[in-house]
């Protein structure tokens, strides 16, 4: 089954957010080039679930 693409989390403190979410839950989050914006891996490819994003609020 392919993933479903995708969510964005709005953040005030994107480094909060992603030290949060890594530790609770595991996720792989890289920033996406230069822009403010990084992207969420929530579980491996071939696994149900969603990858999404943070944006700076």
């Amino acid at each position: 089954m392919s993933r479903m693409v995708h969510f964005e989390i709005p953040a005030d403190d994107p480094e909060r957010a992603i030290l949060f979410y890594e530790n609770v839950f595991n996720w792989k989050i890289d920033k996406w080039d230069q822009y403010e914006y990084w992207l969420i891996k929530t579980g491996e490819d071939n696994e149900p679930g969603i990858n999404g994003a943070f944006i700076t609020k």
